[in-house]
């Protein structure tokens, strides 16, 4: 034991991988502290640590890298004889070369959690429901040249990781949303959906622009990654340079197949609209079909974005009345009804109409097969009109054939003023404002007009 009021400093010699002890006796002193900013692109132990401990500095004092310092005092623990206790001193992880293979541990990588499938982001912070490829959808073409010039402008602008933080362009600033703007999808994507844009691919195929995908099932948001493949690093094919959005910046470095951490569960994927010829804006290629992913993710309290895909499609199919509010990822009662109805209009009973959707369910939702929900659905009612389908359809992140269809019947009827384009299948603030404009004419005021149709509007508006 040692004498209270001993103080013990702790010496980091870093020059020589090793530390010193140097005691001094019977004296107070103040903890002494060595201010240092970790470098951004070191994936060594102590540079993770100090990531970890020093995510900010407020002062402006950036020493660099620990290993450029000769010494550096990290901590002078004070023992108190009000606590009659030594205080145990601390130590800064020692400065090391990153191991050649992946074999570095867990904790050693910042983590990267996700956000939510998701449009672009938009005007007033509306995100609405998660978007998804229209069943048989076509994929915007890219060449791989522009993959990489897209990745390389985060990294030359060194985009803070985020998230809830969306660029100007509408895309995500986490690692899914960053994969996304690099392949130009129409939305934000997240690691269980990016591989239905995508084919998978060995090791020995892998080409710069395409991705290795690490979807972790049991921690989705928080324990999956995605990287993009620049192109090998050596001959041996061990390295290569990663395009990635994490934390704290999108960084652009070469790594260890297929990744520092979880290697084994990283999977080549490539893009499916990608190219090597000239491809520009506006081209579109491929097709997506997004897989059933099996029975455990529907039923009470299933909580993920298939089940927002799910209840999305069967909107769109005729069941979007039996919704009360857009569906989310949340499975609620709303979703067994309207599984049901599908079901139900599939001429099936009993235990194949159970309301839980099954692989052949899912396969008639994803490919458009099969009948449509009647019941408030897409069929014509007696005076002509086609049914109503349903409020979440018609909202901010809409994407779909009935937004197209509300926008051409308002321009025929003379409300299209506000389209400056179009219209098209996402919903837009041009859509509210014409629908507005119809609902004032009808002599409603207050929330009657407040741009989103209900059943009567539409009924009033597809009128002959």
């Amino acid at each position: 034991m040692r004498a209270r009021g001993t103080v013990v400093r702790m010496t980091f010699v870093q020059a020589r991988g090793e530390f010193e002890r140097e005691c001094e006796g019977n004296r107070m002193e103040s903890p002494v502290f060595a201010e240092i900013e970790p470098a951004d692109d070191c994936d060594c132990p102590g540079c993770a640590h100090w990531r970890g401990v020093l995510p900010h500095s407020r002062t402006g004092r950036f020493p660099g890298h620990p290993a450029r310092h000769r010494t550096a005092v990290v901590l002078a623990a004070v023992t108190s004889a009000a606590i009659g206790a030594t205080a145990a001193p601390v130590i800064a992880a020692p400065h090391a070369e990153q191991p050649a293979g992946p074999d570095v541990l867990a904790g050693e990588e910042p983590g990267t959690p996700q956000g939510v499938r998701a449009p672009l982001y938009g005007p007033g912070g509306q995100a609405g429901p998660p978007a998804s490829p229209e069943p048989s959808a076509r994929v915007p073409a890219i060449t791989r040249a522009e993959i990489i010039e897209r990745a390389k402008s985060w990294v030359t602008r060194k985009v803070p990781y985020g998230v809830s933080s969306y660029g100007a362009d509408g895309y995500r600033q986490d690692c899914s949303g960053y994969v996304s703007m690099a392949w130009r999808l129409p939305g934000n994507e997240w690691t269980g959906s990016l591989g239905a844009y995508a084919e998978r691919i060995t090791k020995d195929e892998l080409q710069p622009g395409d991705m290795l995908l690490h979807h972790n099932a049991a921690d989705p948001y928080g324990g999956s990654h995605v990287v993009l493949f620049g192109g090998w690093a050596n001959t041996a094919r061990s390295k290569y340079v990663a395009y990635e959005q994490t934390v704290p910046h999108t960084r652009r470095k070469t790594t260890p197949y297929a990744y520092w951490n979880n290697s084994a569960r990283y999977v080549p994927y490539r893009y499916k609209g990608v190219g090597d010829g000239a491809a520009g804006a506006g081209a579109f290629v491929a097709t997506v079909r997004i897989p059933f992913p099996g029975v455990a993710y529907f039923g009470p309290g299933a909580d993920n974005t298939y089940v927002a895909e799910l209840g999305r499609m069967l909107a769109a199919r005729g069941a979007g009345h039996l919704y009360p509010a857009a569906p989310g990822p949340q499975w609620t009662d709303a979703d067994r009804r309207a599984t049901r109805a599908f079901q139900e209009a599939q001429g099936w009973r009993g235990a194949a109409a159970d309301g839980l959707p099954g692989p052949l369910t899912w396969e008639l939702l994803m490919t458009g097969g099969g009948r449509d929900v009647q019941s408030g659905g897409s069929a014509s009612a007696p005076d002509g009109v086609p049914g109503y389908p349903g409020r979440a359809l018609l909202r901010p992140g809409a994407v779909n054939d009935h937004v197209t269809r509300l926008g051409r019947q308002l321009v025929r009827k003379g409300f299209g003023r506000y389209y400056t384009k179009g219209p098209g299948p996402r919903w837009t603030e041009a859509d509210r404002r014409n629908v507005e404009a119809f609902q004032r004419a009808q002599g409603w005021r207050g929330g009657a007009a407040d741009g989103f149709p209900g059943p009567e509007t539409w009924r009033r508006l597809f009128l002959t």
